[in-house]
């Protein structure tokens, strides 16, 4: 297995004081960057050829520029000295705590980091934490947006009466047209430039940065709508008067997609923050308190943030594992389906490893710390997943091409539009130039293209560690569904990598206890797995040991040493012959085991044979119908292992498998590995992530068989925390699943636009006299958007 990762938390540095007279003095950096001087150099982490011999933004997209040299992930906060000094984001408010430091990002746009929420400076999104917690008292920019949201309606409803209240000759008596035009402006004007303020800011710093998105497209459709109300409600005289002697007014068109816009926006906010409640199911899970033995041997009820590695822990029946740690007194069975997904819960005892927030069942015990905070299983989880949600699959390439083009299009489409109707249409032409631009600007929502992948991805990492699988990044994700052949290890992939002792066979005149003693009293000192499973074997029928004398370790044949007075020799046939045993009869009485792929060791008591003991490493009872599954799905499936042919033949001789190789060395499984995919081969590795790291390296994608705390996750791009093959068919079950519906959100993306945007032009209106109104096109906007996410949303149930 592995060795466990460790995902410290990295400190976040604190923030130099403000500057004096425009210079800032010097500032504290993470470890690695020198103090600031006057020659020290800066770049942009999105667009490393602008250089500066200072702290400052990057004058192409905005963002605060960073040491040359630091990493760009970090994040970085400083503006100068006449600007705002950002120093909450030193200390944030409501950060999360588990995985490391608090760094905002964009779902869209991952390689955006920052010390603090706020909007991406690419497509205008707001920014969430990378990392899921508890702490948080809920998104800000989703309260900020429903109080806007609500203004708006309050607002915006008594326009949108009085604009049709104008078809309606007894309300048009009421309300004279020129007093209706006034108080619409009135109250249409502050839902427009404060309620629908973020999307004219975002819209601005879209053009400044040269990043156009959905509020370049929002900030024009409402901003021309209602500057040119404005004038002519102030200002009649410039414009082409209508049927009724007055320029129209677009008052309700402005306020209602302002409305409509916010109401998206709140529905979005609400839809991505259920991407992160498989990680939050599983924070919830972690105790707030442990229980502490105190040197006097008595107990104490501490925080969890008190504990430390190396206290003791008393954990009692109902009650969860605070963190993780090895059990030194008690048994117990514990509840790891939060990890694993599997029910079924686990016998531990002594010795045995725990793992923080599972579930003690039945057995009090006691337990000593070995670690906690960030290093945990559960935090280290936390961050894999959360940084897997953030990362890119290479489909997303589709849609950041054709999102890069895709504002100037809509833009001079709509300027096309508003230039037909003007020149060919009826009128009036001026109004139907208008209305029909303002339709293009407004429904067009590259929004909905740049979710389509991201979010499916958010929600099927999720999916994945609720059934213990870890997956590394988007790619891996993406590339797994393309498999068609995978390789696998035997020992601790196929079968459980411990061995057992599985039977003790004496000849006449030989007791099977007295040789099993003897055996295992031989065997205590050493840490092979075989020597474990034999001493082990003879701790389960509770035979006394002894001390071993004489001891002598034979190497490629066995060990020999004088075991309560007893001469006694452990090994191969060729040791019995070296002190001059008969091995014929042991021959003959090894051959069904043998046969079966089953590790025999000869015993010799006084230069005779004695007897048999019989070890081996059990398939894991998941195996067979793994396997048959992957068959049914037509994978190639090839066993690799540095076992001798004998065994390897017998392994897959039980699991029907017709592709093994047998004494590869690791370097040789890589090579084979390669050469698959030299074949043509998409090939997927599975072993256990320390000896079959070079051939999960070599792989198209890796698969780390992982077993509670010793989880080596950062061996492969997928990691299976319960360790059996069948993660792997859930896994590929899951990848297939979202590569789907990434499938589906992009299609439904490019198909929505491809159709509403021609219908906003009007090409329907010569043939059916069919036009679309803007704030139809606002509801159709935001609509796209909500369903591309709620799609992606249905990944969390599907059925492993």
């Amino acid at each position: 297995m592995a060795d466990e990762i460790n995902t410290s938390a990295k400190t976040e540095p604190d923030r130099a004081s403000c500057c004096e007279h425009g210079k800032p003095e010097a500032e504290t950096l993470p470890k690695g960057i020198e103090t600031i001087t006057a020659e020290q150099r800066y770049t942009c982490p999105m667009h490393p050829d602008v250089h500066q011999s200072g702290p400052g933004q990057c004058p192409k997209c905005g963002m605060n520029l960073v040491p040359e040299g630091a990493d760009a992930s970090e994040p970085s906060s400083h503006a100068c000295c006449h600007g705002e000094h950002d120093h909450a984001a030193a200390k944030p408010q409501h950060v999360p705590k588990v995985g490391g430091k608090v760094s905002y990002t964009c779902p869209m746009h991952p390689q955006i980091h920052e010390g603090k929420p706020g909007a991406c400076p690419i497509c205008g999104m707001a920014l969430e934490p990378e990392t899921v917690t508890l702490e948080d008292d809920g998104n800000p920019e989703l309260r900020d947006m429903m109080r806007r949201f609500w203004v708006a309606v309050v607002l915006s409803t008594p326009v949108f009466l009085l604009a049709m209240g104008e078809h309606l000759p007894v309300l048009a008596h009421l309300i004279p047209h020129q007093m209706s035009i006034y108080i619409q402006m009135v109250l249409a004007t502050p839902v427009v430039l404060w309620a629908g303020a973020p999307f004219f800011v975002r819209g601005w710093n879209s053009i400044v940065t040269r990043h156009l998105n959905m509020f370049t497209l929002i900030a024009l459709g409402t901003g021309v709508s209602w500057a040119y109300s404005m004038v002519a409600a102030l200002l009649p005289h410039l414009l082409p008067a209508s049927d009724m002697g007055f320029p129209p007014v677009y008052f309700e068109a402005a306020a209602v997609i302002t409305t409509l816009v916010l109401l998206g926006q709140v529905l979005e906010l609400k839809a991505r923050s259920q991407t992160g409640d498989a990680i939050k199911a599983l924070l919830r899970l972690a105790p707030t308190t442990a229980t502490r033995i105190r040197s006097d041997s008595s107990d104490e009820t501490v925080a969890l943030e008190d504990v430390r590695i190396g206290d003791r822990l008393r954990v009692r029946p109902g009650e969860k594992v605070p963190v993780d740690g090895e059990i030194i007194e008690g048994q117990s069975h514990i509840d790891e389906s939060m990890l694993t997904g599997e029910a079924m819960p686990v016998a531990k005892a002594v010795g045995a490893k725990v793992t923080g927030a599972t579930l003690n069942q039945a057995g009090s015990f006691v337990m000593n710390v070995t670690r906690v905070g960030s290093d945990t299983l559960l935090a280290q989880i936390v961050a894999m997943v959360s940084k897997a949600q953030r990362s890119r699959a290479p489909i997303q390439r589709v849609a950041d091409t054709v999102s890069g083009y895709f504002v100037p299009i809509v833009v001079g489409i709509a300027v096309v539009t508003a230039i037909v109707w003007y020149l060919f249409g009826p009128e009036p032409k001026f109004a139907y130039a208008l209305l029909n631009a303002i339709a293009v600007l407004i429904i067009a929502c590259p929004c909905a293209l740049g979710l389509a992948t991201p979010m499916s991805i958010m929600a099927g990492t999720g999916r994945a560690a609720k059934a213990g699988i870890l997956i590394r990044d988007a790619a891996a994700l993406e590339a797994f569904q393309t498999v068609d052949t995978l390789v696998f290890d035997k020992t601790g992939t196929l079968t459980e990598g411990k061995p057992r002792l599985i039977e003790v066979k004496a000849l006449a005149g030989f007791d099977t206890d007295r040789l099993l003693a003897l055996a295992a009293s031989l065997e205590g000192s050493s840490e092979h797995p075989l020597a474990t499973a034999i001493v082990n074997g003879a701790k389960d029928k509770t035979l006394s040991l002894f001390k071993a004398e004489d001891f002598a370790s034979i190497t490629g044949k066995g060990v020999t040493g004088r075991i309560d007075g007893t001469e006694t020799a452990l090994g191969n046939a060729a040791l019995l012959k070296d002190i001059g045993a008969d091995e014929a009869a042991l021959n003959h009485l090894s051959k069904p085991y043998r046969d079966a792929g089953q590790t025999v060791i000869y015993v010799a008591i006084e230069k005779k044979a004695a007897g048999i003991i019989v070890v081996a490493d059990p398939i894991k009872s998941t195996t067979a119908a793994a396997l048959k599954a992957l068959k049914a799905e037509g994978l190639r499936l090839v066993m690799l292992t540095g076992d001798n042919a004998a065994t390897a033949q017998a392994v897959a001789k039980q699991l029907g498998l017709d592709e093994v190789k047998a004494d590869v060395l690791p370097e040789g499984k890589a090579e084979v590995v390669q050469s698959l995919i030299k074949a043509g081969r998409k090939v997927a590795m599975a072993g256990d992530g320390v000896n079959d790291a070079p051939a999960l390296a070599s792989a198209t994608v890796g698969i780390a068989m992982g077993n509670g705390t010793d989880i080596a996750m950062e061996s492969a791009g997928i990691t299976l925390i319960k360790g059996d093959l069948m993660g792997v068919v859930h896994a590929r079950i899951l990848s297939r699943a979202v590569m789907t519906n990434i499938r589906q959100n992009l299609f439904f993306a490019f198909f929505y636009n491809a159709l509403g945007v021609p219908v906003a032009a009007g090409v329907l209106y010569p043939f059916f006299g069919i036009l679309l109104s803007p704030i139809i096109a606002s509801a159709a906007m935001s609509f796209s958007s909500v369903s591309v996410i709620l799609n992606a949303l249905r990944i969390r149930n599907v059925k492993l």
